[in-house]
């Protein structure tokens, strides 16, 4: 749910890797790897549970990284200057638009996830050295994190800037958040990226997951350099969208969300889900998240009207419409649920996500025949994605065809070591477990 992939067990490390790329200022990332660049994407999924502070408590935190705010709108401005800028102001402007963006109730819960407290910011200050160049910080403030730090590839949770220097563990996401933090503190000013790739989504428990991806970025003496931490094989991007703080704080807030979801927290996940879409109203993952929280709380009418406020803004969004179709089954209008189930196929017939869902979809009705063709399909539009890999995977697995699902599922780990449906389904085959469609969840 996104943001993120399906959770792998809490605990599971990788070794730790990193990359920084360099992008010509006059050149905009897109489909192919620019020159002499290398870019590289990793699963971001995580679940951890925020400080509850109070209301004023929370302004005043948000006030001490105030110093540490890309505000909505400098990311424009800074990419077509190609240098750093700090806004006068951006303190008050920090409070200002929290306090306009969230309820109290909702405030109260907030902390920012890439707030550094001083004794960090201190304990990294001997190995940076703020005099040199921008690359020169940069390069150092790497070498601290991986090196001194020795910081860990971890799946999950999902940690602050705080939390992921204690744990000296991460995951793409909790990496960004303290690589964003400290970088601030040394004459830096990187901000949050999304990756702009294939629209990507799985099919669980009755509901469309979406998932998506971050990392860094900065200007370093005049070049667009990204900063990914991953531990798997380079993979190029489609394109890159530079996203301000209050966006990267609702993809944090997403993550808790659908992390909470997927453990069935649903409860929990509503607040966390509301926090998301107050500060970035038009964010599709989270609201697809939100309606999936409604529904699961026995709110169909509320899931059914924030879906469809989601569809105004992203028409032909898949979770938005699959979600939106099951609901209309539960609330009984089965034209209305099949008039969107084909609007999905008009809308999405070059997308191997939306063959690996209707393959996910065809299994769960016990059509492995069908979803075998659907997975099929998903393999013939883009073969090098691990997830094509573990749908055939599944449907082989149903089918019985083990040395079939073996060969899938090795595939899939090859292309992505840390894909925790490709792990989980390795282990099963290893324990030779009886072929199951839905197992392991």
């Amino acid at each position: 749910m996104t943001p993120i992939a399906t959770p792998g067990a809490v605990g599971d490390t990788m070794p730790r890797r990193h990359l920084i790329s360099s992008i010509s200022p006059s050149t905009r990332p897109s489909l192919h790897r620019p020159a002499g660049a290398t870019l590289v994407s990793c699963r971001r999924s995580g679940r951890r549970r925020p400080g509850r502070p109070a209301a004023g408590r929370a302004l005043e935190r948000a006030r001490r990284a105030a110093s540490l705010l890309w505000i909505a709108g400098l990311a424009a401005a800074s990419l077509a200057g190609c240098s750093a800028y700090t806004a006068p102001g951006a303190e008050l402007i920090l409070e200002q638009e929290l306090d306009r963006r969230l309820p109290p109730h909702l405030l109260s819960q907030l902390t920012v996830p890439f707030e550094v407290p001083q004794e960090i910011v201190e304990a990294a200050a001997g190995r940076v050295n703020v005099a040199g160049s921008d690359q020169a910080r940069a390069s150092a403030l790497v070498r601290y994190v991986f090196d001194d730090l020795d910081l860990e590839y971890q799946l999950l949770p999902t940690r602050t800037a705080t939390g992921t220097f204690a744990a000296r563990q991460g995951n793409c996401l909790s990496f960004v958040n303290l690589f964003v933090g400290l970088g601030r503190s040394f004459r830096l000013n990187p901000f949050y990226v999304e990756v702009q790739d294939y629209q990507r989504w799985s099919y669980q428990d009755g509901v469309v997951v979406s998932r998506g991806h971050i990392v860094a970025g900065a200007y370093l003496d005049g070049q667009l350099s990204t900063f990914d931490f991953l531990p798997y094989r380079p993979k190029a991007y489609r394109d890159f969208e530079p996203i301000d703080d209050f966006q990267a704080m609702a993809h944090f807030y997403n993550n808790l969300g659908a992390e909470a979801l997927m453990d069935g927290r649903d409860e929990e996940a509503l607040p966390y889900l509301q926090i998301a879409t107050s500060l970035s109203p038009s964010f599709d993952k989270a609201i697809n998240n939100l309606g999936i929280a409604y529904r699961r709380l026995g709110d169909l009418e509320e899931a059914d009207r924030v879906l469809r406020a989601g569809l105004e803004l992203s028409p032909g969004n898949v979770p938005l419409l699959g979600n939106l179709a099951r609901i209309q089954q539960e609330l009984g209008f089965e034209e209305e649920a099949e008039r969107l189930f084909a609007q999905l196929d008009d809308a999405n017939q070059g997308n191997p996500f939306y063959y690996i869902y209707r393959g996910e979809l065809a299994l769960t009705r016990g059509d492995q025949p069908r979803a075998l063709e659907f997975m099929r399909q998903a393999w013939q539009t883009d073969n090098n994605l691990p997830e094509v890999h573990v749908g055939l995977t599944k449907v082989y697995l149903a089918l019985g065809r083990l040395d079939e699902a073996k060969h899938h599922v090795s595939r899939a780990l090859k292309l992505d070591a840390t894909d925790p449906e490709a792990r989980r389904y390795a282990g099963l085959l290893e324990r030779g477990a009886p072929p199951s469609s839905r197992e392991p969840r």
